[in-house]
């Protein structure tokens, strides 16, 4: 059984920063394409960072500079660092699992987490 278990969010104010862990079960996080996607209220999922099972990633440009996603393969885990963080990321971040992943596609992933909740204040 796979499971996406994300941890790591909270509410910080402009220019903070945190770091999302998404801890990952039944599968193996270096033979997938893995992701970060987010979700604000009354807005569609978009996706945030994509990282290839290659190691090619993937950026949305409101990030671009400011996020960094990265994997430990040791501890099966994903990570999002979140860098000079702005009040239009505040959002559910949720992170996903597929044997192929588009960053504009959410749907391309086959897992997802739970989400953890990010609340930048200004």
């Amino acid at each position: 059984q796979v499971q996406l278990v994300e941890s790591g969010g909270g509410s910080v104010q402009a220019g903070g920063s945190l770091r999302l862990s998404c801890a990952v079960s039944g599968l193996n996080v270096w033979n997938y394409d893995m992701g970060w996607f987010r979700q604000a209220p009354g807005k569609e999922r978009e996706g945030v960072a994509t990282l290839s099972s290659l190691l090619t990633t993937n950026y949305a440009d409101s990030v671009k500079g400011r996020f960094t996603i990265s994997r430990d393969n040791a501890k099966n885990t994903l990570y999002l660092q979140m860098n000079n963080l702005k009040p239009e990321d505040t959002a559910m971040y949720y992170c996903a699992a597929g044997p192929w992943g588009d960053l504009r596609r959410p749907n391309s992933y086959t897992y997802w987490g739970q989400g953890t909740q990010v609340t930048v204040s200004s």
